[in-house]
């Protein structure tokens, strides 16, 4: 596995994540207290898993490893 490119996904997709949960919290939200965080962090997740699936696409800032070369492991 290419370690360059799942560091870089999984950095896009935790970005996202907040992203996503910041938002929420200012889209309909007054209260802190009052906000409905299970739903905001199952929203939040499914937004990063998106970003993963479309990370597999590829990323413009890993260089693809062409077949039988090494990525440092």
């Amino acid at each position: 596995m290419n370690t360059k490119w799942l560091k870089a996904s999984l950095i896009r997709a935790l970005k996202t994540f907040c992203q996503g949960l910041v938002t929420m919290i200012g889209a309909d939200y007054i209260s802190i207290v009052d906000l409905d965080w299970v739903r905001m962090l199952g929203m939040a997740s499914t937004m990063a898993l998106v970003s993963i699936l479309t990370s597999i696409a590829g990323l413009p800032e890993v260089p693809k490893v062409e077949e039988g070369e090494s990525d440092g492991i």
